[in-house]
C-alpha cells in the first residue's frame, strides 16, 4: 500500500517536474515496471544519445532500492554489457548507500551524473576502465561510436 502511493507520487512529480534530460513512465500500467530515458549530457561522449532504462520496483520499496539497468548498450566503465550499473545508491548498506529517503528521480539523476563522470576505480568493465584511465582519447572515441550506433534516434 505504502509502495503504491509513494510510487504514484514519485511518478506524478517525474511527469510534472522531471529532472533536465530525464523522462520516466509506467510500462503498460504496471506500477512496479517503469521505463526511463536519459539524454546524454552536453560535452560528454554520450551527447545527443537517448538511453533507455528499465526500472523494476521491489515489493519492499522504499526500504529496498529499485533495480535499474540500461536497455540501450552504452560504452562505460561502470555499466556492463547486460546494462547493470555499478553505483552505490543502487545497493543496500553496508556495501551500498541506498536510503528510503532517496527516490527514483534522485537515482536517475545520479545515473546521469555517473554517465558524465565515470568512476574508473569501481568498474564493472575492467578493460573499459583502464582505457578510460590510460587512453582517454580512445575511450572517448569508442563511447561516441557506441552512442551513434545504439543511442541515436
Amino acid at each position: 500500500m505504502q509502495r503504491a502511493s509513494r510510487l504514484k507520487r514519485e511518478l506524478s512529480l517525474l511527469t510534472t517536474e522531471p529532472p533536465p534530460g530525464i523522462t520516466c513512465w509506467q510500462n503498460e500500467n504496471q506500477l512496479d515496471d517503469l521505463r526511463a530515458q536519459i539524454l546524454g549530457g552536453a560535452d560528454t561522449p554520450y551527447e545527443k544519445g537517448i538511453f533507455n532504462l528499465e526500472i523494476v520496483v521491489p515489493e519492499r520499496y522504499p526500504f529496498e532500492p529499485p533495480k535499474i539497468r540500461f536497455l540501450t548498450p552504452i560504452y562505460h566503465p561502470n555499466i556492463d554489457s547486460a546494462g547493470r550499473i555499478c553505483l552505490d545508491v543502487l545497493k543496500l548498506p553496508p556495501k551500498g548507500a541506498w536510503r528510503p529517503s532517496l527516490n527514483i528521480s534522485t537515482l536517475l539523476t545520479s545515473i546521469q551524473l555517473l554517465m558524465a563522470e565515470p568512476n574508473p576505480d569501481d568498474p564493472l568493465m575492467a578493460d573499459i576502465s583502464s582505457e578510460y584511465k590510460y587512453n582517454r582519447q580512445l575511450f572517448l572515441l569508442n563511447a561516441k561510436e557506441w552512442t551513434e550506433k545504439y543511442a541515436s534516434q
